[in-house]
C-alpha cells in the first residue's frame, strides 16, 4: 500500500517528526527533512506540479521525475516522531550529517559548527589562531562543506562557483575567504563575478544561471599569511559563522 498522505489522528500523534525520502531503485536516501502533518508527502505532491529543470530544487525534483519514470513511488520513512520543538533542528541536523549525497540545498542545522569531524578537525576547530577582530580588508566568507583539495589550485576550484550571491556586492571585496568549519583555509582574488553558465565559464560542470561564480586566483602570499597562516585561522566572531547560507560578507 503507497501512503500519500496521513489522517488526521496520524498527524495529531506524530507532532514533530524527521524523515527521509528514499529511491526504491537502490534504496538510497536522497533527502532528509522535519516537518509536521503531512510534510513528508509534499515532496512528490509538489514535483508532480514542477517542470523537472526548475532551478530551486532541481537535484531532488529531478530525482522524484526519475522514480516516477520508472513506475515507481518514493519511499517514506520516518525516522524519529514526538520530537521536542527545541530538539527537532538538532536532530535533523544529525540525520543528514549520516547520509552523504542529499539534494537538500541547505545543510543541517549547525552541521558546519558542530557537524562530523576527526580529531584532527576538532583540534585545529578550537586550536587554531584566529582572525583578527577588525580586518584592514573587504571581505566575502564562503563555506565550502566539502574539503577535498589538496593545493591552491583545487581549492580555488571548489570555491569559486557556484552561488546564491549578490554580485554587485561581490564585487566590492578585496578577498574571497574559503572557509570549513569555521576556519578560513583560503584567499582569493576575484577579478570578476559572473552569471554561473558555459558560455561565462566553459569549464564548469553544469550550468546554474541563476547563481554567480568569479574569476580569479590566490591572493598574494602575504595576504594568504594574513588570513589562512599555515594550517588555517579561526573565526570567531558568531556573526560571520555559517549557519544555512554558506554566504558571509565582513566589512562589505
Amino acid at each position: 500500500m503507497n501512503n500519500d498522505h496521513f489522517s488526521e489522528a496520524v498527524c495529531v500523534e506524530l507532532g514533530n517528526y524527521v524523515y527521509r525520502l528514499i529511491d526504491p531503485r537502490n534504496g538510497e536516501t536522497f533527502y532528509v527533512g522535519k516537518g509536521k502533518g503531512n510534510r513528508v508527502f509534499s515532496h512528490v505532491s509538489a514535483a508532480l506540479d514542477l517542470d523537472e529543470n526548475e532551478d530551486e530544487t532541481s537535484a531532488k525534483i529531478g530525482r522524484i521525475h526519475e522514480i516516477r519514470r520508472c513506475g515507481l513511488d518514493v519511499l517514506h520513512v520516518i525516522h524519529r516522531h514526538g520530537i521536542p520543538d527545541s530538539s527537532v533542528f538538532e536532530v535533523e541536523a544529525a540525520l543528514m550529517d549520516a547520509y552523504s549525497g542529499l539534494s537538500n540545498i541547505a545543510g543541517g542545522h549547525g552541521s558546519n559548527d558542530r557537524g562530523p569531524m576527526h580529531a584532527d578537525q576538532i583540534v585545529d576547530k578550537y586550536d587554531l589562531p584566529t582572525i583578527d577582530l577588525e580586518p584592514k580588508h573587504r571581505l566575502v566568507l564562503i563555506n565550502v562543506n566539502k574539503f577535498e583539495a589538496s593545493g591552491k589550485d583545487e581549492l580555488y576550484q571548489q570555491v569559486r562557483f557556484a552561488w546564491r550571491i549578490s554580485s554587485s556586492r561581490a564585487e566590492k571585496a578585496d578577498y574571497v575567504l574559503a572557509v570549513v568549519r569555521g576556519v578560513v583555509v583560503g584567499a582569493f582574488q576575484a577579478k570578476y563575478w559572473k552569471a554561473a553558465t558555459k558560455e561565462n565559464f566553459p569549464e564548469i560542470p553544469f550550468e546554474e544561471p541563476k547563481r554567480h561564480a568569479f574569476s580569479g586566483c590566490p591572493a598574494p602570499e602575504k595576504i594568504w599569511d594574513l588570513y589562512c597562516g599555515t594550517r588555517g585561522k579561526r573565526i570567531v566572531q558568531d556573526e560571520l559563522k555559517h549557519v544555512q547560507n554558506p554566504i558571509r560578507y565582513w566589512k562589505v
